[in-house]
């Protein structure tokens, strides 16, 4: 007999960060702020881009697409997060549980493809200053978040399909605090070699390709610096690399040790340690990275500040 529904759970329950009552209170305050100012943060970087002329440069639109994946993955996961802290029971119906898992998976693909373009971007910045124009001009960057959103919608899409024909009966409880792929497997009672060889195929790829190709700018854009023989022009180029790799030690560091080790995931604490890093934390710190050391974003600032709240002078 063909089977018309594929799952024999209609919820699952999420087991969440903590089981300690005593910290649900705290937690839900921390977070609540953390996402409130990841929430400002990204999208007032996007907004200053957006209203400041000096900012639209390929370097700044590369920046604000990464604001928008940021928000977005924050916002896939922390609300039902929030939500759970302050619930007795953390329940998240099927059909939503697998729409958060879709989008969290495409907006976290996104951001590995988008840091390794905006790695990209540096080294022609700064190996071949006078071609920049050309080798990063509109169409480029358009072509390039294409590619980078399309890889996620295209890793996003797989993954789900996938997933949908799994059969979960062993339980419905999920030892995460969203629903992630490898919480999810460990609760099939179906085959899951399929899901887990699409796991590691297409998580290498996302993972080390995009790796790859920041390392491999970062090795030509140290030798173009070193090359360089003034001092100041030396710090001023480390400068401006030196927040992009900070963003990608933080998030591939993470994703790194969740994805291409799932069986941290099994381990409980060090898998959600792990995931609240790149789905909470990072989203939050980047605009903070990406704007403190950087000087333009400063000047732009102060000026939209005065565009916007002009001084009366009597």
């Amino acid at each position: 007999m063909k089977e018309v529904n594929n799952t024999a759970v209609a919820e699952f329950i999420l087991s969440g960060l903590t089981a300690n009552p005593n910290l649900q209170v705290p937690l839900f305050l921390i977070f609540l702020g953390v996402y409130l100012i990841t929430v400002v943060g990204n999208m007032g970087m996007i907004i200053l881009i957006l209203f400041s002329s000096q900012l639209h440069t390929p370097m700044y639109y590369l920046l604000s697409s990464l604001s928008f994946i940021d928000c977005c993955q924050s916002t896939v996961i922390t609300p039902k997060m929030l939500v759970n802290f302050v619930t007795e029971k953390n329940v998240i119906p099927y059909s939503e549980c697998i729409a958060q898992f879709y989008f969290f998976c495409g907006f976290a693909v996104a951001e590995c493809h988008m840091l390794a373009a905006m790695a990209y971007d540096r080294y022609v910045a700064i190996s071949k200053p006078l071609l920049y124009n050309v080798t990063m001009s509109y169409q480029v960057c358009l072509w390039m978040v294409a590619w980078v959103y399309g890889m996620g919608l295209v890793s996003a899409t797989a993954h789900t399909v996938f997933l949908l024909r799994v059969l979960f009966c062993k339980s419905n409880l999920i030892r995460h605090y969203f629903c992630d792929l490898f919480p999810l497997l460990e609760l099939s009672c179906s085959s899951t070699f399929i899901n887990e060889v699409l796991a590691w195929s297409l998580g290498s790829f996302n993972i080390l390709i995009p790796a790859v190709t920041i390392l491999s700018s970062y090795i030509f854009i140290i030798v173009s610096i070193l090359h360089i023989h003034s001092t100041g022009g030396r710090r001023k180029a480390f400068s401006t690399c030196s927040s992009h790799i900070l963003a990608v030690a933080l998030f591939y560091g993470s994703t790194a040790f969740m994805y291409l080790h799932p069986s941290s995931v099994s381990s409980g604490g060090q898998g959600k340690l792990s995931s609240v890093f790149y789905t909470i934390v990072v989203p939050m710190l980047n605009p903070m990275i990406y704007s403190l050391r950087n000087k333009d974003v400063k000047v732009a600032f102060k000026k939209l500040l005065k565009k916007m709240f002009p001084l009366n002078k009597d």
